[in-house]
């Protein structure tokens, strides 16, 4: 019998190509006043890291295309380090619907085009976005493989040596593989990701509409640190759960017999923003990992904000921190700059 062939995820501190973003567009998710608060975020994004990687950036028509232009026109960027591809996109996920790139048994560079649905359907349409890894892999002439389950890529976070995070509130939703066992997808997982063990935590946040995803709870550091978000006060609604997930961090026993390291980052008391009726938290676990840089969220919380930057300065010497204010975005949406990118890796052009 022919054995299966194998693929395999590098951590998201490994050397990148490039890195994939979507210009955000006025629809009925941005105010025109919100979009131009999330605009300059996107220029103050694009203008950092075009000195480390090249940028993707994707847009969905002329006119968005022409107002990218225009904007980075004004800011110290070298146009020749942005690559804009007019697309038709629906949102600016691009974690959860980019081309997730990995490597064969040969060594080479492939796309694992898993399906997207926004979360279970939640929020249409997204139909355009589900063709974006198809269409990168053309463009480029990349591999394309398929492996016929819905994932996003901010639903898992590796380290790089095979290891998993990822929530069962998400990962185990019915709403994105119906009918499919944990352990069907568990070997899915080892198979197309590389994966030989899996930190399965117990959920996320109640206010992330993506049904918990472990990119705003929970994050490697390296290779054997995980960086976990707790809420000290007993009366939220996240407090339990946050806590057993910490609980399952700390009693994990890793098969290579090495001990996983757990730094945990307290909310502040003031953790939320929005209105009544849709409060987004602040959660630091937003933070992008890029080559030379990392992006960290800032909420105009002076101290939170300092304690973000030096957590990661410490843990991240090498390359250089930048603090990005996220407030007009996590107005929107339970996530933060690493939920709007999607590392490229192996792709030459």
């Amino acid at each position: 019998m022919k054995s299966e062939k194998q693929y395999y995820l590098g951590a998201e501190w490994e050397r990148h190509s490039a890195t994939q973003l979507h210009w955000p567009v006025g629809s009925e998710n941005w105010s025109s006043y919100g979009l131009e608060q999330v605009e300059e975020m996107y220029c103050k994004i694009i203008e950092e890291l075009h000195f480390f990687e090249v940028i993707h950036l994707f847009v969905p028509n002329l006119m968005a295309r022409n107002r990218v232009m225009n904007k980075l026109s004004l800011k110290a960027v070298d146009l020749d380090r942005v690559v804009i591809h007019q697309v038709a996109i629906n949102d600016i996920w691009a974690r959860d619907c980019g081309p997730i790139f990995v490597k064969d048994e040969n060594g080479e560079s492939c796309i694992m085009n898993w399906k997207y649905n926004a979360w279970g359907e939640k929020y249409s349409p997204w139909s355009d976005d589900d063709e974006i890894p198809k269409y990168v892999a053309n463009k480029y002439g990349i591999r394309c493989i398929e492996p016929a389950i819905t994932l996003e890529g901010g639903s898992i976070e590796v380290n790089g040596v095979g290891i998993l995070l990822t929530t069962e509130s998400a990962l185990l939703n019915k709403n994105r593989n119906p009918g499919i066992s944990k352990e069907e997808l568990t070997h899915k997982l080892e198979r197309y990701l590389g994966i030989k063990e899996i930190i399965w935590l117990k959920g996320g946040l109640s206010t992330d509409g993506r049904d918990g995803q472990v990119q705003n709870v929970t994050r490697w550091l390296n290779r054997y640190t995980v960086l976990t978000m707790v809420i000290a006060d007993r009366s939220h609604p996240d407090h339990d759960i946050l806590r057993e997930n910490l609980e399952v961090l700390k009693s994990t026993k890793l098969n290579n017999g090495q001990k996983l390291k757990v730094k945990i980052f307290e909310l502040p008391e003031d953790i939320t923003v929005g209105n009544k009726n849709d409060e987004m938290p602040l959660t630091y676990m937003g933070f992008y990992i890029a080559n030379g840089c990392v992006f960290v969220p800032q909420f105009k919380i002076e101290k939170k904000d300092r304690d973000a930057v030096s957590l990661m300065e410490h843990h991240f010497p090498g390359r250089k921190v930048i603090p990005i204010d996220c407030t007009s975005l996590i107005e929107r949406s339970c996530s933060g700059i690493h939920g709007i990118s999607q590392p490229w890796k192996g792709i030459t052009y």
